[in-house]
């Protein structure tokens, strides 16, 4: 074997830049399906808001709201979890931060919808 260049990356130091940017990806799937989660909760409640008994839509359409809080909030658990363990090489690594904030922001969202579809008569 020649003698490794400061320059060259091994190929164990490129797969992790590749897991890390995988994770990335994965976390954006995560956070799609938990939109979409979301997007069916809303739309169930807009659809089916005159079924009897009034809370009827209302509960099918909380279930979905929590299932998408609880989908983004394990996607950046593990993504968090995936950052802590890898190493940037060559790659500029996501921090942690953001996948905090976005889980964040759609978690108080999907609250926030919970609270109108309770709150809001129709």
């Amino acid at each position: 074997m020649s003698p490794r260049d400061s320059d060259e990356l091994t190929r164990d130091e490129l797969a992790e830049d590749r897991t890390l940017l995988s994770n990335e990806r994965t976390f954006g799937s995560w956070m799609r399906t938990s939109l979409g989660c979301i997007g069916i909760g809303v739309g169930f409640q807009g659809l089916f808001s005159a079924i009897e008994p009034f809370w009827l839509p209302r509960l099918v359409a909380t279930a979905f709201l929590l299932l998408g809080l609880l989908v983004i909030v394990l996607a950046e658990r593990r993504a968090c979890q995936v950052l802590g363990r890898l190493n940037a090489h060559a790659v500029v690594k996501a921090k942690a931060t953001y996948f905090r904030l976005f889980a964040a922001i759609i978690s108080l969202g999907s609250l926030g919808l919970i609270a109108a579809i309770w709150t809001v008569t129709s």
